[in-house]
């Protein structure tokens, strides 16, 4: 199990580094052209490692039976949202291809900021997964619901904007794929922590917060 997070740490730091690029593309002025072959690389890198680790949970249960199956069943779930983030940050980027530039706009620092925060998380994460330090969890989970909240917000206000509708949307949007990034990133942290049939859900199993 060691090798395998290992491998899901390394996931991990595959998702932020797309993340980084692509948020980089609409939030800094680079060239969409410059990064496109190294985003889409790294997708492609961890969606062999998530096949890879699915294969590697399947042999560990083979040889130790049905001992660790709660942890084989909470890190094929895990891995799953890793890679929904490399995919979510492939979102991000297909803004950009589409046009979509915030670069020097006036409300383009609150979403750097955001980058900076959701960015540091991912790094954060790496280490929650390594040291399985429940209070350390929790206190990760608060903070990322008290953002997904914020981006929440974010989206109602804009869905009720004045603004012409090529200003508001892309911005509604990014709040969006920010959103689900936050959402996953909360989800990694607590499946390590929480009994699998609650993961996902809040008030034991009363409140779905999935966000795919």
């Amino acid at each position: 199990m060691e090798s395998i997070t290992a491998k899901v740490t390394g996931m991990l730091a595959d998702a932020r580094h797309s993340f980084d690029l692509a948020t980089a593309t609409v939030l800094a002025g680079v060239d969409p052209d410059e990064v496109r072959d190294e985003i889409y690389a790294t997708d492609q890198r961890i969606n062999r490692t998530e096949q890879e680790l699915r294969r590697e949970l399947i042999v560990h249960v083979s040889v130790q039976g049905a001992e660790d199956i709660g942890d084989v069943l909470g890190y094929i779930l895990l891995i799953k949202k890793i890679e929904r983030i490399g995919d979510q940050a492939k979102n991000v980027f297909d803004l950009a291809t589409e046009g979509v530039s915030l670069a020097g706009a006036p409300d383009a620092a609150g979403f750097v900021e955001d980058h900076q925060a959701i960015s540091a998380m991912m790094d954060e994460l790496a280490g929650l997964l390594a040291n399985q330090d429940v209070d350390r969890v929790q206190d990760f989970r608060a903070r990322a619901d008290e953002m997904r909240a914020i981006q929440e917000q974010h989206i109602r206000t804009l869905m009720h904007s004045d603004e012409p509708g090529h200003w508001a949307v892309p911005r509604a949007v990014l709040h969006r794929y920010l959103k689900r990034i936050i959402a996953n990133l909360a989800g990694v942290a607590t499946t390590v922590t929480e009994p699998i049939q609650y993961q996902d859900y809040f008030d034991e199993g009363a409140t779905d917060i999935t966000d795919d």
